[in-house]
């Protein structure tokens, strides 16, 4: 009996060991097997991100994907332009509406991915600065103190710049010298203030605790506090002219004295002398009459829309300043207007989601510009853009559905995306521009040109065969989707700034002053102009490209005046 009892005994331990020994067998191939699929898995979609990815970097020989190659990863991109393997639907029908809105939603989940790929491209080049930026970056202005940041006062408002990775305390010195201002501040480690005069409240040095985002261990003020230098001495008077611009001639004002707040008299008046008088004052407008300079805004009285011959003012800056001189001459300074640039977040949350919906590269950006500067509300963003938030635009980082914002920015299209707004402003731009420019910021950023050797490859094709047919479908999809519109051209708000902003404002159900669209007029520009000029002449459209665009045209014109609006501008085409 014990001698049984104990081969039963050997035998179990030897089945105990064995299915101890089966089963870790068995989690090694499991494990073995899980491992093989994740890296078969990661070559596919490395293969496939590729592809779909070198749109917005290279697009070499790339052109509209096949949505079936989103399917299947296996799948070659096959392309539905340019492609003789495919087959093509009569011409009439392919450049239809009901064409191009089907094709629309194909490509809008590639889209998506190109232009979030191109935004999050823009992040690491921000970021290759700052080492090198944090040894060479050097104080030369003069501490003066920290400040308490009321933004109630007008000081130090000036001229306001932000720089969410790179701000330094040079970097704020020498923009706000440049700009003539004396006095830098910097707040939150990332925004820069400019101006004249010191906040009028002093604080406790440690309330100064904000690091510089580009230069660790300096400080760049707190929450609502400014550190404040004196940066006077920084740049030659010489150069404090450099960004004084001449207006023109005008009409003075029956009352100059009143129109004006400021005013100096003095013999021999120069161009300079009265720019530093009128800059030191903090007023963007200098104003020669004879020996009598005046320093102010542009306003109801003295708007500057009616120019005068420059013939009328010859003598005016050299006569013996007689007050009955009834022309005089008017020079931008380098000082911001700054009755528009206060901005904020919406206290309550807006009951009316409005979209500001365009085809990139139609000047959804610059709208933006305007529309906050004349609501004094920031715009939001279906998207996040870093250098968007640099030049200013808070909303870029507020969730885009938080409806703290007066409206919000959108490239998207289909019915879905649509739907999720109660209106939308619809900007539209001539398509031939727009895809110039939405050329030029997917290969030079906001504010740049792309290099000959892109217009000359074959990105370029590709690219117009792929976008041209979005910027249609794009118009087509909110015309027939969406609930409430207002159509703005962007060549008629570039021609008649103030009526269309007006009436773009109306739309939002805003009140604005006239001082203050006069304000953003005479901030119009912003910081996106694009530096340096394209040759007036310079034409990379082909006959067979424009033979495209203008059928896209037609069709685009022919559905707004199918839902009563105004058909598109005439320099539309031909072409």
């Amino acid at each position: 009996m014990a001698k049984a009892f104990f081969r039963l005994q050997k035998f179990l331990r030897r089945t105990q060991f064995l299915l101890f020994f089966l089963t870790a067998v068995y989690l090694m191939a499991g494990s073995l097997l899980l491992l093989q699929r994740t890296r078969l898995v990661l070559q596919q979609g490395s293969r496939g991100t590729s592809a779909n990815q070198a749109l917005p970097d290279g697009m070499a020989g790339v052109g509209i994907l096949d949505p079936r190659t989103l399917q299947d990863p296996r799948a070659g991109p096959r392309l539905l332009v340019g492609m003789d393997t495919m087959q093509e639907p009569a011409l009439e029908q392919r450049h239809s509406p009901r064409w191009l809105m089907s094709r629309n939603s194909e490509l809008r989940q590639l889209r998506r991915r190109w232009f979030h790929r191109s935004v999050s491209d823009q992040e690491p080049m921000q970021t290759t600065g700052l080492k090198a930026m944090k040894h060479t970056a050097e104080h030369t202005g003069a501490y003066v103190g920290c400040f308490s940041d009321d933004s109630r006062e007008q000081t130090l408002k000036g001229a306001v710049f932000y720089d969410l990775r790179k701000m330094t305390v040079s970097h704020c010195q020498d923009a706000c010298a440049e700009r003539a201002y004396t006095y830098a501040g910097l707040a939150y480690g990332a925004e820069c203030y400019c101006g004249n005069k010191l906040p009028a409240t002093t604080s406790k040095p440690e309330e100064c605790n904000s690091e510089c985002k580009g230069e660790k261990g300096s400080v760049c003020g707190g929450v609502n506090r400014l550190s404040v230098y004196r940066v006077e001495e920084l740049r030659a008077g010489a150069r404090r002219r450099r960004n004084v611009i001449y207006r023109g001639c005008f009409r003075a004002p029956e009352n100059l004295t009143d129109t004006f707040p400021a005013s100096l008299i003095q013999p021999n008046l120069t161009v300079e002398t009265c720019s530093e008088f009128c800059s030191k004052k903090e007023f963007p407008l200098a104003v020669i009459r004879g020996q009598e300079c005046y320093c102010g805004y542009p306003t109801g009285h003295f708007s500057l829309h009616d120019g005068a011959d420059g013939l009328l003012c010859t003598g005016t800056h050299n006569a013996s300043g007689t007050a009955g001189g009834k022309y005089c001459l008017v020079y931008q300074t380098p000082v911001q207007d700054t009755r528009c640039t206060d901005r904020k977040f919406l206290t309550t949350k807006s009951k009316v989601f409005v979209a500001l919906s365009s085809f990139p590269g139609a000047g959804n950006t610059w709208a933006r510009h305007l529309i906050e500067h004349a609501t004094g509300y920031y715009t939001g963003s279906y998207y996040f853009d870093g250098a968007l938030y640099n030049k200013g635009f808070k909303g870029e980082k507020d969730h885009w559905r938080s409806r703290r914002t007066i409206c919000v920015k959108t490239h998207e299209s289909g019915r879905t995306e649509i739907e999720m707004f109660d209106s939308a402003i619809l900007l539209i731009r001539n398509p031939y521009k727009s895809l110039m420019a939405e050329f030029n910021r997917k290969y030079a950023g906001h504010l740049g040109y792309a290099a000959d050797r892109s217009w000359k490859s074959k990105e370029w094709p590709d690219f117009v065969n792929s976008y041209a047919s979005w910027w249609a479908s794009h118009v087509l999809d909110w015309l027939k989707y969406g609930k409430r519109l207002l159509v703005v051209h962007y060549e008629d708000l570039t021609r008649s700034l103030i009526p269309k902003l007006k009436e773009m404002v109306e739309f939002l159900n805003m009140t604005v002053t006239e001082d203050r669209l006069l304000c953003v007029e005479n901030n119009r520009d912003g910081n996106f102009k694009r530096s340096g000029a394209r040759q007036k002449d310079f034409e990379p459209f082909t006959q067979e490209m424009k033979e495209l665009i203008n059928r896209y045209i037609l069709t685009v014109d022919e559905a707004l005046k199918g839902r009563n609006f105004t058909g598109l501008p005439r320099e539309y085409v031909p072409r």
